[in-house]
């Protein structure tokens, strides 16, 4: 009688190492085609995210990183055969970040300009634009970019944004009418919190923030559209970046990539995803 559980005891052990050989095995099988010396950290894809900009990256009540950019990230990790690992970090301190090796990705859903793909690796993979947010009810009466003049606009500091937002300016001075009080934060979600309490009139973001936003309810979304420009995301290393393109092109292929998007309501990029940067 005391020999069953000791039978029990063995066979269950015996099933436990053939599963956890079959685990270790899959995990050899799985080769990462990106050798250790184009990463920060051997075996993990070390991405920079400013999760300020719902419903595409943010941090949700458990303070658990969410959103599309995430979850690609996250996609192209695991077909790399990598580990995932997020940096929170405000957007201006992004592209230095990537030149001093402190991170192999920029994951923010960063804007496509020949400038900057002159200083990294850009892979173009999302369509976005620029929206205009106001209070409940939109109480200036916006309805147009001219409306804009003589209004204090709230947009994240250093990056497309806020250079567009100085366009709008430009484009109202230049036809003789009052601009814009432009007030730098320094990420999205401040200023939206400035816009919550009467610091500045409307903010600026990208649609698809601008979209949850007035969705959930909090703010309207007045003007949309603006600058339709791709976003992209942003290594500095070519043979990682290759990697990665080829890793969107198969989920493009395989339908996941279009599934993803439209999940979240964002449009995809027409078209194979390239590496667009310096040589070297």
């Amino acid at each position: 009688m005391k020999l069953l559980p000791a039978l029990a005891s063995a066979f269950a052990l015996f099933v436990f190492g053939v599963g956890g050989v079959q685990a270790q095995a899959q995990a050899q099988a799985c080769k990462s085609p990106v050798p250790d010396s184009a990463l920060v950290k051997k075996g993990t894809l070390v991405m920079s995210v400013n999760p300020t900009l719902p419903p595409m990256q943010f941090v949700d009540q458990t303070g658990a990183l969410k959103g599309m950019r995430v979850e690609l990230g996250e996609a192209i990790a695991k077909r790399l055969c990598l580990t995932p690992e997020y940096v929170r970090i405000e957007f201006s301190a992004m592209i230095p970040g990537l030149q001093a090796g402190r991170w192999d990705v920029i994951n923010t859903g960063i804007f496509y300009t020949e400038e900057r793909a002159k200083l990294m690796q850009m892979l173009q993979y999302e369509d976005q634009a620029i929206s205009i947010s106001t209070a409940k009810g939109n109480p200036l009466k916006i309805a147009k970019p001219d409306d804009l003049s003589g209004k204090s606009i709230g947009v994240e500091i250093g990056g497309f944004e806020e250079r567009k937002a100085r366009e709008l300016d430009k484009q109202l001075t230049d036809k003789g009418m009052k601009g814009m009080t432009i007030r730098t934060f320094e990420n999205f979600a401040m200023a939206f919190q400035a816009l919550r309490a009467g610091q500045v009139e409307v903010a600026l973001s990208i649609d698809s923030t601008g979209a949850e936003y007035q969705k959930r309810g909090d703010f309207d979304r007045v003007l949309h559209g603006l600058f339709p420009t791709p976003v992209a995301l942003a290594t500095r290393n070519k043979e990682l970046a290759v990697a990665m393109a080829k890793v969107l092109n198969d989920m493009k292929a395989d339908g996941s990539f279009q599934r993803l998007f439209d999940q979240y309501g964002v449009k995809a990029i027409d078209g194979a995803v390239t590496v667009k940067g310096p040589a070297s």
